[in-house]
């Protein structure tokens, strides 16, 4: 028996299209009732001040249907794909490249992309993205956009720790990047951490913890202590919203860890700023 899904390049293109555009102008709920808590705990009146801008802000970009913010991002694009689904009329990656393409000029998104980090050389369409792809069983394609701006991708860092280092080290390493950059990345900020696995995996880790949706713990105990302990050492720094003191700098820390190597502790932070834009997408079954 034929088992295989079928689902056109054609509506990847048109729903990654749609979801450069929301993610851009629609700023998620849980991100909203996250600045709304860190508002009712922040004591600063200052910082008060600013997280009623931000929900401001956001009410704005929804409603005028404009950009939350003027960096618009680079593409970071997640893809779950099921073994028996088929890609028809075209390529499964230049499909995203091309609703990337589209959903910029149709938004009047910001164009980010240079062709070479060294000529600088805009390429115009804010292509190409940044893809990961993993394979599931299940017979869909789960599409993950997040619009990456500049300004909080810049403050990430990953190191080589060593397993003497241990939790401490892990913790310190965290909280001292968040300590570095400051009021770089727009805070209040989303932390995304990755333990283990290798040099290239830990920050990939990191990032894809980012895609947990804010205010869930994670499903391991021990993990979720960690998280909450990073968030609190985090949010002692009173670096504060827009780093204008106060006690929220950080709505959320997201971890992710995997085996590594006896020799080796991998540790990378990705950091996201308040607007945090991601928007999700399934087709097929």
């Amino acid at each position: 028996m034929d088992t295989r899904i079928e689902i056109r390049a054609s509506e990847i293109t048109e729903k990654v299209a749609q979801l450069c555009v929301d993610a851009n102008f629609n700023v998620n709920s849980d991100v909203l009732n996250a600045i709304k808590e860190s508002y009712t705990a922040e004591v600063s009146p200052v910082a008060k001040e600013i997280f009623t801008e931000l929900l401001e802000n956001a009410k704005i970009a929804r409603t005028c249907q404009i950009p939350i913010c003027q960096d618009t991002g680079v593409a970071v694009v997640f893809v779950e794909i099921g073994e028996q689904v088929e890609i028809t009329g075209g390529h499964l990656y230049e499909a995203i490249h091309e609703g990337i393409r589209r959903g910029y000029k149709e938004g009047f998104l910001r164009k980010s992309i240079v062709a070479d980090p060294l000529n600088r050389v805009n390429t115009g369409d804010n292509t190409p993205a940044i893809i990961h792809t993993e394979f599931i069983p299940e017979g869909r394609i789960k599409i993950t956009f997040m619009a990456k701006g500049g300004g909080c991708e810049n403050m990430s860092r990953i190191t080589m720790l060593t397993p003497a280092d241990g939790r401490e080290g892990i913790m310190h390493f965290v909280v001292e990047t968040v300590k570095v950059a400051r009021a770089n990345p727009c805070p209040p900020i989303i932390v995304g951490v990755g333990i283990g696995g290798t040099f290239d995996y830990a920050a990939l880790l990191a990032k894809k913890s980012l895609l947990r949706p804010l205010g869930t713990q994670h499903t391991n105990p021990d993990t979720a202590v960690l998280e909450q302990e990073m968030l609190e050492r985090i949010n002692n720094l009173g670096i504060g919203a827009q780093g204008l003191g106060g006690r929220i700098t950080a709505l959320a820390v997201h971890i992710e860890r995997y085996p590594c190597h006896i020799a080796s502790l991998p540790v990378a932070v990705n950091i996201d700023c308040h607007a945090h834009r991601v928007k999700t997408v399934i087709l097929g079954s």
